[in-house]
């Protein structure tokens, strides 16, 4: 089946959300809007950083993801307390003002306040990310949407900067995909050996295959706040534009996974691909 037919099966209110989600997956990257923050070049600002940035972010990242897992851990099989408000409004407000709090102290205290910062930054907006997971009908208390949730923070970069053509609007697909693999065998260990696998080889897999693409992000905000006398209003500007573009991704991944709850993912991504955001600019 061509896929304009395909897509001709979504109601309009469906494909109105389609086109909006893919404008989202779609928006510029996160060093763009770093950069336009800041007035400088990402990459200039990320050699900059001192020799040692490299091993402490990796190390802030694991520590961050780590406790986001811990959290997803405690939550999975118990009642989702906030199943019948599932298509409330996620409050993605409240959390950008807690991240940008956190912003602000490390833009004061600067590349130092690293490994306090962060595990707090990227705990805030995974819980921003379950939230909007939530308001799209995601069970909170299932296996596979918390660790959807987690693999969020994997897809912070889908498109390659001046990428055209086909690799640039199948990006999503390609990076969902790579975690989706993942998710799935996290997943089944999960479900076969109870909670208590959270030390298992395809768990540590999952987190050292996201902890490698959100350390780049990471690498990005860090460089983004490590001008001299950023000061705390715009090291929470920083923050503020980082958790936004996470809360995008989150707002398209999951508006994905509702429509292909109800037309299958095939019908779905044919649809996908017919339609030309640049048109909405």
């Amino acid at each position: 089946m061509e896929p304009i037919l395909l897509a001709a099966t979504l109601s309009a209110d469906d494909l109105k959300a389609l086109r909006h989600a893919k404008a989202q997956l779609e928006s510029p990257s996160l060093t763009m809007k770093l950069a336009g923050i800041v007035g400088s070049p990402v990459e200039k600002l990320i050699s900059s950083l001192p020799g040692v940035a490299n091993e402490k972010i990796a190390d802030a990242t694991q520590i961050a993801l780590r406790k986001c897992l811990q959290i997803a851990l405690r939550t999975l099989g118990k009642a989702d307390a906030t199943a019948g408000a599932a298509l409330d409004k996620p409050s993605n407000l409240l959390h950008k003002l807690a991240v940008a709090t956190t912003g602000a102290a490390g833009g004061a205290f600067g590349f130092l306040a690293l490994p306090v910062e962060l595990p707090v930054t990227t705990t805030l907006m995974f819980r921003s990310i379950c939230d909007i997971a939530r308001s799209e009908g995601e069970d909170l208390a299932a296996i596979d949407s918390q660790l959807q949730c987690l693999a969020v923070l994997g897809m912070g970069s889908l498109r390659k900067p001046g990428g055209a053509g086909e690799d640039a609007e199948l990006g999503y697909f390609i990076v969902r995909g790579a975690l989706a693999q993942q998710v799935s065998k996290t997943t089944s260990e999960i479900a076969a050996k109870g909670f208590t696998s959270h030390s298992s080889t395809a768990l540590l897999r999952l987190v050292n295959a996201i902890a490698s693409r959100f350390s780049v992000q990471v690498s990005e905000q860090i460089a983004a706040k490590s001008i001299p006398a950023i000061g705390a209003v715009l090291g929470a500007m920083v923050n503020t534009v980082f958790i936004d573009h996470f809360q995008q991704m989150a707002h398209g991944h999951f508006t994905m996974r509702r429509l292909e709850r109800r037309y299958g993912q095939e019908a779905v991504k044919a649809a996908y691909q017919t339609i030309d955001v640049s048109l909405d600019a």
